[in-house]
Order: C-alpha cells, then sequence, then structure tokens
C-alpha cells in the first residue's frame, strides 16, 4: 500500500505513466488546460496543441510551453511522436475526432459524452476494441480517495445490503438568461444538456460505488430559461428522476445546472441495512459513515483505508487534494493501462456508452412521461 509521510513523500508502489506517453490536446479551453497539466504532472509531454483556430492553438502552445500549434487537428492526430490523443473538444467533435485517433493507432481519452447518442458511442466502444488501444473516458471523481474507500466500504458489506440512494449534482453557472455557452446548442452539445454534462457524472458515481446499475428510471425536466441571449433554447436546466437498480435498490437524484449558490455540488449518499455512507465532490477530504450505534467521518490518513484509497493519497492530510489531483491520477492510470498493468477503476469507452444509454432512457422518460427500462451494455 503506497503511503504519505508527514513530510509528504509518497512511499511504496503505484502505477506510474510510462515514458513513451506523449499527448496530443486537441482542444484550448479549460478542459484543454486541465489536460495538459495532467499529462505533466503524470510524468508525460504535450506534444501538440489543435483548437478551434491557428490563432487559439498558438496562443494555447504559448501560454502552456507546448513545443507545436498545429491548425490540423487530423495532421495532430497523425503524427509520429504521438501516443495519446485527448480530445477536449465541443461534444460533436467527440466520436469524429475519436475514431479518427483510434484509426491511426493512437490511444484515446475523450472528454465526456463519449458522443451525442448511444449508437455512436457503440460504434467507438466497437472501434476501439478493434483497434486494441486504451480508450478512457474522464470520469473524473472516481479518483477521489474518499470515493475510492466509499466503493471498498460497500463492496466489503461493511453497511449491508444497499437499499436506497440518493443525491445530486447541483451547479449555477447558467443561472441568467444572459449567460449562454456552446453547451446549450443541441447541435454543437447533443440533445441533453445539463444531464449529459453532469448527471451523468452522478450516475456513473452511483455506479461505480456502489457495483450496481440503474435498470429503470423516472424522470422529468425543466427549463428555468426558454432563452439565452436572445436565443430560444432546447435543452434542459434541471432533470429530477427517480431510479432503481438490477440489485433492488431504489432511489432519486437532482440535477441542476441553475441553483443560486451551488458551484460544483455533487453529492451521493449510500445506505444500507447497517450503514450509510455520504460522499461530497466539494469536501472530497472526508467520507461521512453512520450507524444506529454511531456516526463519524473517515480522513485520507485513516490507518485502515484501503489500498485502492490509500494509493490515490499523493500529499498529507491538510493538504487539500481536489479535482486537478484527481486528473493527474486518472492520466496515471492511462498510462499505466498502455503500459499493460491494468489499474483499478481507469472509465473507458464501455463507461461512455453507458452513460449515453442512461441518458437517452432518462430524456424518454421525461418525455413519455413513464417509467423507461434502461439497456444494458455488457454484451456489447
Amino acid at each position: 500500500m503506497r503511503k504519505v509521510t508527514s513530510l509528504g513523500e509518497v512511499v511504496g508502489p503505484g502505477p506510474t505513466t510510462p515514458n513513451a506517453y506523449r499527448a496530443a490536446v486537441i482542444g484550448t479551453g479549460f478542459m484543454g488546460r486541465v489536460h495538459s497539466h495532467a499529462v505533466r504532472a503524470a510524468g508525460g509531454e504535450v506534444v501538440g496543441v489543435a483548437g478551434s483556430s491557428p490563432a487559439k492553438a498558438e496562443g494555447f502552445r504559448l501560454a502552456n510551453g507546448i513545443a507545436h500549434a498545429h491548425a490540423d487537428a487530423l495532421e495532430l492526430i497523425h503524427r509520429e511522436d504521438v501516443d495519446v490523443v485527448h480530445v477536449c473538444t465541443p461534444n460533436h467533435l467527440h466520436a469524429p475526432l475519436s475514431l479518427a485517433a483510434l484509426a491511426a493507432g493512437k490511444h484515446v481519452v475523450c472528454e465526456k459524452p463519449l458522443a451525442t447518442d448511444a449508437d455512436t458511442a457503440r460504434s467507438l466502444v466497437s472501434a476501439a476494441r478493434e483497434a486494441d488501444r486504451v480508450a478512457v473516458v474522464p470520469f473524473t471523481y472516481r479518483f477521489h480517495p474518499m470515493a475510492r474507500e466509499a466503493r471498498a466500504l460497500v463492496a466489503s458489506g461493511s453497511i449491508g445490503r444497499v437499499s436506497l440512494a440518493h443525491g445530486g449534482y447541483l451547479q449555477d453557472w447558467l443561472l441568467y438568461p444572459e449567460e449562454d455557452n456552446w453547451r446549450v446548442d443541441p447541435e454543437i452539445g447533443g440533445p441533453t444538456r445539463a444531464f449529459g454534462d453532469i448527471g451523468s457524472h452522478w450516475c456513473d458515481m452511483l455506479e461505480f460505488v456502489t457495483g450496481d446499475r440503474i435498470a429503470t428510471v423516472c424522470a422529468q425536466t425543466s427549463r428555468v430559461n426558454d432563452t439565452r441571449d436572445g436565443r430560444p433554447v432546447a435543452t434542459e436546466d434541471l432533470v429530477s428522476f427517480q431510479f432503481s437498480t438490477a440489485g433492488g435498490t431504489i432511489g432519486s437524484a437532482v440535477i441542476s445546472q441553475v441553483s443560486p449558490g451551488r458551484k460544483n455540488q455533487l453529492v451521493l449518499e449510500v445506505s444500507g441495512t447497517e450503514g450509510s455512507l455520504a460522499f461530497d465532490q466539494e469536501r472530497p477530504e472526508t467520507l461521512w459513515a453512520g450507524s444506529r450505534g454511531r456516526t463519524g467521518t473517515i480522513t485520507r490518513d485513516d490507518p485502515a483505508l484501503s489500498a485502492d484509497a490509500a494509493r490515490l493519497v499523493t500529499v498529507p492530510v491538510g493538504h487539500p487534494q481536489g479535482y486537478q489531483d484527481c486528473f493527474n491520477a486518472l492520466v496515471r492510470d492511462t498510462g499505466a493501462a498502455i503500459a499493460g498493468q491494468a489499474p483499478e477503476g481507469l472509465p473507458v469507452f464501455a463507461d461512455g456508452l453507458r452513460a449515453a444509454v442512461i441518458a437517452e432512457a432518462v430524456m424518454a422518460s421525461a418525455r413519455e412521461r413513464r417509467w423507461v427500462d434502461v439497456p444494458e451494455v455488457d454484451a456489447v
């Protein structure tokens, strides 16, 4: 097990990024910066960047110390010194760029949603399998140590049989009608916005922590702003849904991009027959644990921390770990997978397909005002 000493030294074995992690980053926005930093933090190299314009690519190159800027993303993908392509573009470009990278023999890290519909996501899973490449979707919150600890505790049976799960993902960045973004446009962002963007993270966290699959959903959606910056809006601001799982758990969640004061609050609480666990992404240093006899918090320096959680601890308690640390760990595990080490919990294209299938079931339920079954995708 890896441990962090009081001086912040990480000791013990853990997956490391191989030297041949030479990345192309396509996209020059916030996610492009996060991916670029993570590649370097994990020991890799960003050899080139492409953006929506030559000027943006060059500006990103200069600001981030990258050797090459490319006006053509396909030219960057086909560079001989690129091992992994990171796709950080608007959603409608995820599939064509990922397919091009796989066809060129590259490994891929593609931002979610993997595709704007399930059929296209299914074709990407098949393409990754046929190319025999590592293909990752950044469900990044899996890489909080306390999320891994919750998963380990559920798997060990310490909270008994899971019977209830609930929570949500709340933001406020699209609260006002003058606030707009490419995600609002279904031609670019896809037919679902709030659920596709952040609801997918919540569902992935639920299924990852519990090891159980959502089997059926009953959802409703709402728009607070019917226009944005003078343009009509077709995608949802809010989603509320109930669900049941294959294992018999029932629950509910609320997804919002228009909740004032909530910046990025992903909360998941899981109740079993012996105990409950609650994780809050905005307070990721602790995991709440309760039972009939007592309640308390688990921290990153708990001596009983599971091995999978402990390996993700990189600094001592009191020195907060956060979102960028999760991304660094995801890229490090991607490199380990490329090297054949197969790390635990790496989210791959099949998980992206899973998210697309759930999203389509949620939107169909809201549209048709009925319970909708979620198809299983393991056989794909």
